[in-house]
């Protein structure tokens, strides 16, 4: 019998998780039930997978950047891979902005549920936390982004997966550095970080064996701790609206894809789907980023030399699904709120989602604080930000897991792009967890 393939289970693991969950809401006690006991599986998985997304990109930087033996190739690579995010992003902020102006979802809302919306979310501690973090990356310098690039302790930078960009500056630093003392010298080094990479990957292997159980338990969470339905199915036009342009962007991609690669965009989805479902399980391209490395790597076939440089980049620059949402989301706030928006002003939300897109955390949530800084950019009055945050609230958090689905594909859409157009797509060679179990067992 053949092994069922790892995305099936997932795919049932998720299914299983959501109608686990629709039954603990309608069982007295069922909800603190599946915060006690289910919860805790799907959060130690995502916590696994955060510890070793900083050994993983160290590793696998290091070993891309010391075999390229030619650091033109890496300014080539750089300059390629920035070019391709900023594209992306501009035209999924483009494809929201064009949907939510034919669809105008904010025109259907009423008044009694923007009423109701407001007393239930605009003194919540979540939306005033999104407005007070969002007020605080605004007042810092127009050159602080490059600033806390350069991290002051690298050890510490390690430490935090927050600081996923500190720690792509010093791996490149390290990576160049061991280019220009010379192969001879470097190789202990290499070799150390090459055995390093080896043992990471292989702990994804592992790790990935009780993702189904993980989803299960993920998403039994999510359904058991979502908002009250009546105010879900009000918002309805305004996800669908969402969701209609994240297709889209799947569909941009897929065509890019398969105008520069040549490769089967049904086939390059399939491969790369079990990063897919835990983006949507986990709502972090960072807790995502080890697997999405893993497929990428060994079965699409992108050489380490790329991936380890353009998967990480990405997961904290690149944000397509997020800037989309936040155009649509700006657009459909000011339509509820009759605050009109004139063609300047949507530009405007082009550029500041692009900017904001860059310096955004590639963790749960980030998008509703990078939402404020782009209302603020077309002048949307202060007093009605909390409101604003609000009407979209109860539908963020589904909302943040298909986005992340599409951070995760564009990521790796353009890696294997970029792959494609420096000659480093090969053939896959998937890895097992158990490859060489039989000699050590």
């Amino acid at each position: 019998m053949k092994k069922l393939a790892l995305h099936w289970k997932i795919l049932i693991g998720m299914v299983f998780g959501i109608l686990f969950g629709l039954l603990m809401t309608n069982i007295d006690g069922g909800s603190s039930f599946v915060g006690d006991w289910i919860k805790p599986f799907g959060t130690i998985f995502v916590k696994l997978l955060k510890l070793i997304a900083v050994p993983l990109i160290v590793a696998s930087l290091v070993k891309g950047i010391s075999d390229l033996k030619d650091i033109s190739k890496f300014k080539n690579i750089g300059f390629r891979t920035m070019v391709i995010y900023v594209g992306t992003t501009v035209v999924a902020i483009t494809i929201g902005l064009l949907l939510v102006n034919v669809v105008q979802p904010g025109e259907g809302i009423s008044e009694e549920t923007i009423t109701r919306l407001t007393e239930t979310y605009a003194n919540s501690g979540g939306v005033q936390a999104k407005i007070a973090e969002a007020n605080k990356q605004q007042s810092t310098a127009p050159l602080q982004f490059l600033i806390d690039m350069v991290p002051d302790n690298a050890v510490k930078a390690m430490g935090n997966n927050k600081a996923m960009l500190q720690v792509i500056f010093f791996t490149i630093f390290l990576g160049i550095s061991m280019l220009l003392i010379g192969e001879k010298k470097s190789k202990p080094l290499k070799d150390f970080f090459d055995s390093l990479n080896e043992v990471v990957l292989k702990m994804v292997d592992i790790i990935m064996l009780s993702a189904p159980y993980a989803v299960f338990a993920l998403l039994a969470n999510v359904v058991v701790s979502s908002n009250d339905p009546d105010l879900l199915l009000a918002l309805l036009k305004y996800s669908l609206t969402v969701v209609g342009g994240l297709v889209l962007m799947i569909v941009f991609y897929m065509i890019i894809l398969r105008v520069f690669t040549k490769k089967n965009p049904f086939w390059f989805l399939q491969k790369i789907s079990p990063a897919q479902l835990l983006a949507f399980s986990t709502s972090s391209s960072a807790a995502t980023l080890p697997v999405t490395m893993e497929r990428v790597e060994e079965h699409v076939g992108v050489d380490k030399e790329v991936s380890s440089f353009v998967l990480p980049v990405g997961a904290t620059i690149n944000m397509d699904g997020t800037s989309l949402y936040q155009a649509v989301a700006a657009v459909f706030i000011a339509q509820a709120l009759s605050f009109d928006l004139t063609f300047g002003d949507q530009l405007t939300i082009i550029l500041t989602a692009l900017l904001a897109s860059i310096g955004s955390a590639a963790v749960p949530g980030a998008g509703m604080v990078m939402l404020v800084i782009v209302l603020e950019s077309i002048g949307f009055p202060s007093d009605k930000l909390a409101i604003g945050l609000a009407l979209i609230f109860a539908v963020d958090r589904p909302l943040d897991m298909c986005r992340t689905i599409i951070n995760v594909t564009g990521d790796a859409t353009v890696s294997t792009i970029v792959a494609k157009s420096v000659g480093k797509l090969g053939k896959p060679n998937p890895k097992n967890w158990d490859d060489h179990y039989e000699d050590v067992k």
